[in-house]
């Protein structure tokens, strides 16, 4: 399973902080297209961490069964 975990404006949007899917091998594009058609998104700005690593969102990334895919909020300065 992949986990796919919801932060800020996200979470606000998709009302869960986090979901698993049952899915092998599927693009990180794939799934991101996935999600903006079951939550609309719409002008929600948000960066893709996979494993706690920052990646494009339009990076051609292969997700294996125990990936945990991250959806983050624009981080503030301070």
């Amino acid at each position: 399973m992949i986990e796919i975990k919801y932060f800020g404006a996200v979470a606000e949007k998709t009302k869960c902080s986090f979901e698993k899917i049952v899915s092998s091998e599927v693009s990180l594009q794939d799934l991101l297209q996935d999600l903006e058609e079951k939550y609309r998104f719409e002008s929600i700005s948000f960066s893709v961490a996979v494993n706690q690593k920052i990646v494009p969102k339009a990076t051609d990334y292969k997700l294996q069964t125990s990936d945990i895919v991250a959806l983050l909020p624009p981080f503030a300065g301070g």
